[in-house]
């Protein structure tokens, strides 16, 4: 039966969310950030050598964690207008730019914040937001392959008209073991989608966490539907969380990421470098645009791209501002360099989400409203006790269906890790979207729900 004007009466029932339970809780003084990171590490010392922590999934105190969803601070739409702007440009190259200014803002959130640690997902969770954001503008003095510019005094987009433009997004927890989840983004107004599965595997080295792309995280998969089907690729170079030992966490890159679109055989390689002596190199990303052969993709550095290939370069800091050249001159002769996009002014932007009436139990703001209310009240030992008992909702539910032999089937993507790389989308997952473009958000209860 279609919910109404209000939320479905069933939810995860968590014997201590109570009002009695929130108004006898404690207030505990939060812990600053440092005595956070000397817990944490402690914690984590007990799993040196395991070769994947996030496979582990263990429980965390509610003081080391931030009351948000991992859904929902684990998205690629931190700048909506870069990702709605990507297919704008006439030009191959200059949407291969777009595709780029995409990349370097779709992990504002990093460069603009501190790493935090959210909620851990439960299996049939699921997150849904949209955002409405005026595209990019072409500046007429610009090269044809300029993409487009973001106004770097106030952070507000220069648009071409008074159109705006919608997007949404839609993400669901569709396996616990290992933990992945399916992500779709979809902007009918200008043909642009965005798919994949997230993914992570983390090793603790003794000084920092490693984290890397999982075997089901084939990166980020966009397709542009007004440009004959383009589709482009966009895979994820490992990472540093460091500053353990400091008490002051900090995240860097040293690796190689790639962009590939084989119907307009151009390729990107970016590097980023790892940091020099006195840290002279920090945050250094350097790169390539050129053309490749789809059938035989064998260049992954930089120095094994042929000159007569290059089609452009690029160049600057990662967390700071970022430049291209056009043409094969090394950036440091080139004769222009133009700015791709200055991450300066920019910060995350906010998400719009259904009202908490018509969100469903499993939704991921309010399945976890108990916790994320104790913890912005200081109820620190509620919150752990309320996570404590949602977890062990799950497990049972778990262990219920493995010994009837049953396996979990998502609800908005058609399998748990399948389509390899690239998720396809349920009946459900089209109405769900459909809904958020028309601002219409009531849903059917499911069948069953996973974690309660």
């Amino acid at each position: 039966m279609a919910t109404s004007g209000r939320a479905s009466s069933k939810g995860p029932i968590a014997p201590s969310d109570t009002p009695e339970a929130h108004a006898d809780a404690k207030v505990e003084k939060a812990p600053d950030d440092s005595s956070k990171l000397k817990t944490f590490l402690g914690i984590l010392r007990r799993f040196i050598g395991v070769s994947d922590l996030a496979a582990i999934r263990f429980s965390l105190p509610a003081q080391l964690i931030e009351p948000i969803p991992n859904l929902e601070y684990w998205n690629y739409l931190d700048r909506p207008e870069t990702f709605i702007s990507i297919g704008d440009s006439e030009d191959p190259v200059g949407r291969m730019l777009g595709t780029l200014r995409f990349w370097f803002t779709k992990d504002l959130k990093y460069v603009k914040g501190k790493p935090v640690k959210p909620y851990n997902s439960v299996i049939g969770e699921f997150f849904r937001a949209q955002d409405t954001s005026l595209p990019l503008k072409h500046p007429n003095s610009a090269p044809p392959s300029s993409a487009a510019s973001i106004n770097s005094k106030n952070s507000e987009i220069t648009a071409t008209s008074g159109e705006k433009v919608r997007v949404s997004f839609l993400t669901e927890q569709t396996s616990h073991h290992p933990p992945v989840s399916a992500f779709y983004i979809d902007c009918p107004q200008k043909g642009i989608t965005a798919k994949g599965y997230d993914h992570l595997c983390a090793k603790f080295t003794g000084t920092s966490i490693r984290v890397t792309a999982g075997a089901h995280n084939l990166g980020i998969f966009i397709t542009l539907d007004n440009r004959d089907g383009e589709q482009y690729q966009l895979t994820h170079p490992a990472a540093h969380l460091g500053g353990l030992l400091r008490g002051t966490l900090s995240i860097s890159v040293a690796d190689s990421c790639f962009v590939v679109c084989p119907k307009t055989r151009l390729k990107v390689i970016l590097e980023y470098l790892e940091e020099g002596w006195l840290g002279r190199t920090q945050n250094k990303v350097i790169g390539l645009i050129f053309y490749y052969d789809p059938a035989n993709d064998t260049k992954t550095k930089i120095k094994e791209v042929a000159e007569s290939d290059i089609v452009a370069r690029i160049e600057g800091n990662w967390q700071d501002k970022i430049y291209y050249s056009l043409g094969s001159t090394p950036f440091a002769k080139a004769a222009e360099k133009i700015e791709l996009i200055d991450l300066n002014p920019l910060f995350p932007v906010e998400k719009s989400v259904p009202p908490e009436n018509m969100q469903l139990p499993n939704e991921s703001r309010r399945f976890w409203k108990g916790v994320t209310e104790a913890i912005i009240g200081r109820k620190f030992g509620l919150a752990t006790t309320l996570k404590q008992e949602l977890e062990e909702a799950q497990r049972k539910k778990e262990k219920e269906r493995e010994a009837s032999g049953t396996e979990w089937q998502p609800r908005f993507f058609t399998g748990a890790v399948t389509p390899v790389g690239k998720p396809d989308l349920t009946p459900d997952g089209l109405k769900a979207l459909d809904g958020l473009h028309k601002g219409v958000f009531e849903l059917e209860d499911p069948k069953e729900y996973a974690a309660f």
